[in-house]
């Protein structure tokens, strides 16, 4: 019993830790905030301080906010949602495939999509360049988004005209081990694809991002048929309705529709 009790104090200290840990940094952020927007009316607007006071909100205080609140209110279970790595809810997940990691690279590169890199400050200086200067980067990285608390195992992408602002893109997550869908059923692979139609700020943080196109249902099935042209699927099961068909919002703020279906892909 003294174990236990000792055990209780002990985690309850730890939470009043962090939580008073968390009000410190909250209360010194908007501190630092308070002085940056003051110096800003008191001098008049300049670029350098606007810059500043963007960087230190979308950047700094945002990411962190979101980071706490979002892990009281969003659950940590499979809700057919990835999430980014400030914990807001990401792209929905509209893809099942069954087979090896060899047999999925194997038909996608097939289908005729690229491996994006890591990504890191020398493959985010590239898209950075690329970008602005519309040159072609085929392996252009895609930010981090989590399934079972894992990032992406690998991801793919397809530019448009050698543009890296426009392009096709997917991610995908292996399975746990012995896990099973809702409904009763397992996959090795699940994947999310989106359409990136263009660079912009994100609505929730205001950091720089791919702003994608809302029809994620169109991207689901440009995936597919790429697929099938390879002759490497025995076949594709549409389960229809398998989630309710809903409008929303990704973790950039995107608005996001899609009809419920997974497509359940068997590779050969």
């Amino acid at each position: 019993m003294k174990k236990i009790r000792g055990s209780w104090v002990a985690n309850h200290l730890n939470n009043l830790y962090r939580l008073g840990l968390f009000l410190f940094l909250v209360f010194v952020a908007f501190t630092v905030y308070e002085l940056l927007l003051d110096q800003i009316i008191k001098d008049g607007p300049t670029i350098t301080g606007l810059i500043s006071l963007w960087l230190f909100s979308a950047y700094l205080v945002l990411p962190r906010v979101n980071r706490r609140l979002s892990k009281i209110y969003l659950p940590n279970y499979f809700i057919g949602r990835t999430r980014t790595a400030d914990g807001l809810l990401g792209d929905p997940v509209n893809l099942a495939v069954d087979g090896s990691r060899e047999q999925l690279v194997l038909a996608m590169k097939a289908a005729g999509w690229d491996i994006a890199d890591d990504l890191n400050l020398k493959s985010s200086l590239h898209m950075v360049y690329s970008s602005v200067f519309a040159r072609r980067y085929a392996q252009a990285p895609v930010s981090p988004l989590f399934l079972f608390n894992q990032k992406q195992d690998m991801a793919f992408q397809k530019d448009i005209n050698n543009n890296p602002r426009k392009r096709h893109h997917v991610r995908f997550w292996k399975t746990p081990q012995d896990w099973w869908l809702p409904g009763g059923r397992q996959t090795d692979w699940l994947g999310a694809a989106t359409y990136d139609k263009n660079v912009g700020l994100s609505l929730f943080t205001g950091q720089v991002t791919h702003k994608i196109d809302a029809d994620i249902d169109k991207e689901r099935d440009f995936v597919i048929k790429t697929l099938r042209k390879t002759r490497l699927v025995n076949d594709v099961e549409i389960v229809k309705h398998f989630t309710s068909s809903y409008h929303g919002r990704n973790g950039g703020g995107d608005t996001i529709h899609t009809d419920g279906s997974l497509p359940f892909i068997g590779l050969k």
